[in-house]
């Protein structure tokens, strides 16, 4: 993680030195101090470029022959009205981007008179320096032979304004959640002969340190349970189910939980419903929805959250072998309902099925909300920028909607009804695990989902198009994101967490 601290005055003079630009050109106290103190060199430069101070545009200089610094960057934010705490996330991100090929080990952001569009300097210090510790995260556990001179050198990152203790006071509480972040992101970047259900429950052990329960059911567990669709796609490998129960109760004792499941395929290969070689590999992500959960609790209980939540993580890895379950099967779910196997790679909605009933029938929560990489179909229909989003609940779904605008992770919502339901009917069971194929298949998959909340106050969200980035964000590298641990956080947060 970077070292991120807050002062009033700089600390290291040898430090990279970052200043902000607003659009046309309109630079910060600081930077205009800078430039009369240095003949100006920054107004020379800014007629000799083409920066014009945009959203995560930076201009790189080498300093002058009289400033101790060893590189000077201008950072741009955009229109100061327009300045959103997204943009300021991004900025910070950027400026890492943007140091990434230099030998700098520090950098100061000069942001005493940063305070634009209502937001507090030590806002806005706070969630740049947030933003730079998003972006910093790279997996580099099996990088073993990379040049030195080519792997990131900074390690440390200084904000410069008046107001450093209260910047250092907002950023605590975003600290814990860049934690969490980054916990979702490490487990969905592992390979699977590493992380399976085994291990990564066993990962998960970590958290009891912060306070959260962690306890493990096992095969025997879930059988007595009657947890057979779970069961059910774990059955073709050698790697046994596991099902993690997470539990950070710090709210008070009458609190209902919120309950927060995960889907947890640390491999698909579709079992017998054998997926196309190209671009199997990527399946090692199917997990995702299990880890956000699993980031989740590791953000509230490191910000000490005064809330009850639960998370429950159904583990399993989807093989083909002998003895993989079939299309054509029937199985009895935890909830008594039986359902048709139509396709072993629609495997996500059984082993979510099993976990949100175990989920209700346990904790009686207040609400559940699972993530999962459910369907390549909402990739189709939101490419890599929303989430989709169902739910049987008008305000959960706006208060889910407003968190994530307000953290730059969107959702859109879809719709269901009876006659999407019609559609996943079985002719022999109660229910079939797929509707028609190439049509609305994100939506009849939440639609399988429905069938087994009841009536608690419940959300879906289909994150398949958003968990892994190929190119990479302005705060997060190429790979895993970690999209949806700020957004619940902040639901949370917003909604949910006592304030007494």
């Amino acid at each position: 993680m970077l070292n991120i601290s807050f002062y009033q005055k700089s600390h290291d003079s040898k430090a990279a030195i970052a200043f902000i630009c607003f659009e046309n050109l309109l630079l910060s106290e600081e930077a205009q101090a800078f430039d009369q103190a240095h003949g100006g060199f920054l107004k020379r430069a800014l007629d000799n470029n083409r920066f014009k101070g945009k959203k995560n545009e930076t201009l790189m200089l080498t300093p002058p022959s009289d400033a101790r610094s060893s590189r000077i960057v201008l950072l741009g934010l955009g229109k100061a009205e327009h300045l959103t705490i997204e943009t300021l996330q991004h900025a910070g991100g950027t400026l890492v981007t943007a140091l990434r090929p230099t030998p700098d080990t520090a950098v100061e952001i000069h942001a005493g008179s940063l305070a634009a569009n209502r937001h507090k300097a030590s806002d806005v210090a706070a969630h740049m320096a947030f933003g730079a510790q998003l972006r910093h995260w790279r997996f580099d556990k099996y990088r073993t032979t990379e040049e030195a001179d080519k792997k990131p050198a900074l390690q440390s990152l200084a904000v410069l304004l008046p107001e450093a203790d209260l910047a250092h006071k907002t950023y605590e509480p975003l600290e814990q959640v860049a934690h969490g972040v980054c916990l979702a992101r490490s487990l969905i970047s592992e390979p699977p002969n590493v992380l399976y259900p085994a291990s990564y429950a066993e990962r998960l052990q970590e958290l009891k340190s912060l306070g959260v329960k962690v306890e493990i059911l096992g095969q025997e567990d879930l059988e007595k349970l009657g947890m057979n669709a779970l069961l059910g796609v774990a059955q073709g490998s050698i790697r046994e189910a596991k099902v993690v129960v997470l539990q950070w109760m710090n709210g008070p004792k009458d609190q209902k939980p919120l309950a927060f499941v995960g889907k947890g395929v640390t491999f698909d290969t579709g079992g017998i419903s054998l997926k196309p070689s190209s671009g199997m590999g990527d399946m090692k992500y199917d997990m995702g929805g299990s880890a956000i959960v699993a980031g989740l609790i590791r953000a509230l209980a490191g910000r000490k959250a005064k809330v009850n939540a639960v998370g429950v993580l159904g583990l399993v890895e989807n093989m083909p072998s002998g003895s993989a379950q079939r299309p054509g099967d029937v199985v009895k779910s935890m909830s008594g309902q039986t359902i048709e196997i139509i396709d072993t790679d629609a495997e996500g909605r059984l082993v979510l099925a099993d976990a949100l009933w175990y989920a209700q029938d346990r904790f009686k929560p207040e609400l559940m909300i699972d993530l999962a990489t459910l369907t390549g179909a909402i990739t189709f229909t939101f490419g890599n920028h929303y989430a989709g989003l169902f739910s049987n609940n008008d305000p959960l779904c706006a208060q889910l909607t407003k968190a994530g605008e307000s953290v730059g992770e969107c959702l859109w919502r879809l719709p269901l009804g009876e006659k999407y339901d019609r559609e996943i009917n079985s002719d022999i069971a109660d229910v079939k695990n797929l509707g028609p194929r190439g049509k609305g298949g994100s939506i009849t998959a939440a639609q399988f989902l429905l069938r087994f909340v009841n009536n608690v106050p419940w959300a879906h969200l289909d994150i398949a198009g958003v968990t892994w980035s190929e190119k990479g964000l302005p705060i997060a590298d190429k790979g895993a994101t970690g999209y949806g641990v700020q957004l619940l956080n902040q639901f949370v947060l917003e909604h949910y967490e006592s304030k007494g």
